[in-house]
């Protein structure tokens, strides 16, 4: 079943009226791509960062003109709106619920937390709040994805029946605490669910293999999901074991075929309705036994490219995060939808480990 989105959150009333005082919490590889983003934004005031290193936070803090802070309370006692979230994950419980507590909107980047009890105690904390709580998977935010959506909503919305996802690089010796389930396949696992409709699968299968790590470092899963109106299966690949980077998703439903190349910023559709003529067509004449074997399969079908713009993704998730806070409405990625992604993944977790000891199913 789809699970229910979180509560609207409440907006304080003079928000609208002067610029937002933003924060972040962890400067390291993402968080200080959001203090640049804060910075640049004219509706919002960079009011200072905070990080476990004092000479990063004190580098970062001069570089956007903003005061440097060595605790979450200290941040707080200075009056802060807005905060974006990017601490390891294992650290998210601990440097969100103070801010969510003090109705302080948090950006959390993904994954919401490491497992399903620490993910809904911070859920609840905002709810409790009534604290924006928005969870960073940036890939909705790719202008590939962004692409898609538009094309979704120009035509007949794709139905998914199978999904091929391949998401692998080489090791970068980040996040080598937690799974290649949580470190990359958590962001095809966020819009696998969005393309469900927020539905959690009835049925999850994994292998995975610890390599380097104590952890899965190739793991492979397969998600089936049983709906009302039939049975979609995904299909998704993760390794940070590999000697090239992709990350690439098919998408293959009844009424349509989508390729999305989230590197190359690139996307294929081919829609059954733009094709009907000469699939009728080529299906008579294979009754009729005649050859084809001359006809080229690519010249038949008609291939449209995705559009796409050139949006940094991160400031698109940024804005969009803005928006929901300034407008009080439910944010693109909610606390609801942040832990369906966490269970899921910790459902694909358990069944590799399973699988490793040989059970087959969990």
């Amino acid at each position: 079943m789809a699970a229910k989105a979180s509560p609207k959150p409440t907006m304080k009333p003079d928000m609208t009226r002067r610029p937002l005082r933003a924060a972040v919490v962890g400067v390291g590889r993402m968080g200080r791509h959001h203090a640049r983003v804060y910075s640049q934004l004219e509706d919002t005031t960079l009011v200072g960062v905070v990080d476990a290193n004092p000479d990063r936070a004190e580098t970062i803090a001069e570089q956007y003109r903003c005061q440097a802070f060595y605790s979450v309370q200290s941040l707080l006692e200075a009056g802060v709106d807005v905060c974006s979230v990017a601490v390891p994950t294992s650290h998210h419980l601990e440097m969100c619920k103070p801010l969510l507590e003090a109705g302080v909107a948090c950006l959390i980047e993904k994954p919401l937390a490491g497992d399903v009890s620490e993910a809904m105690q911070i859920k609840a904390a905002a709810e409790a709040s009534g604290a924006v709580l928005m969870v960073g998977h940036i890939e909705r935010f790719n202008p590939i994805m962004r692409a898609f959506k538009r094309e979704q909503e120009r035509g007949q919305p794709i139905v998914p029946r199978f999904m091929e996802i391949s998401r692998v690089s080489p090791m970068t010796f980040r996040s080598v605490d937690t799974s290649v389930v949580m470190d990359m396949m958590i962001h095809d696992l966020d819009v696998v669910l969005m393309l469900m409709g927020g539905r959690e699968p009835d049925e999850v299968y994994a292998s995975g293999v610890p390599v380097i790590t104590e952890h899965e470092d190739i793991c492979n899963a397969r998600l089936v999901f049983r709906t009302p109106g039939g049975v979609c299966t995904a299909n998704i690949t993760s390794s940070r074991l590999a000697l090239k980077t992709e990350r690439v998703t098919r998408i293959t439903g009844e009424n349509a075929y989508v390729k999305i190349d989230y590197g190359a910023k690139t996307g294929t559709m081919i829609r059954r309705t733009g094709n009907q003529a000469q699939m009728v067509e080529v299906r008579d004449l294979i009754r009729q036994g005649a050859d084809l074997t001359h006809l080229n399969w690519a010249e038949l079908v008609n291939i449209e490219e995705l559009q796409v713009d050139e949006g940094e993704p991160i400031v698109a998730e940024i804005q969009a995060f803005l928006d929901a806070v300034k407008t009080g409405t439910r944010p693109e990625v909610d606390a609801t939808a942040g832990l369906a992604n966490v269970r899921t993944a910790e459902r694909i977790i358990k069944a590799a480990q399973a699988e490793r000891g040989g059970v087959k199913h969990v």
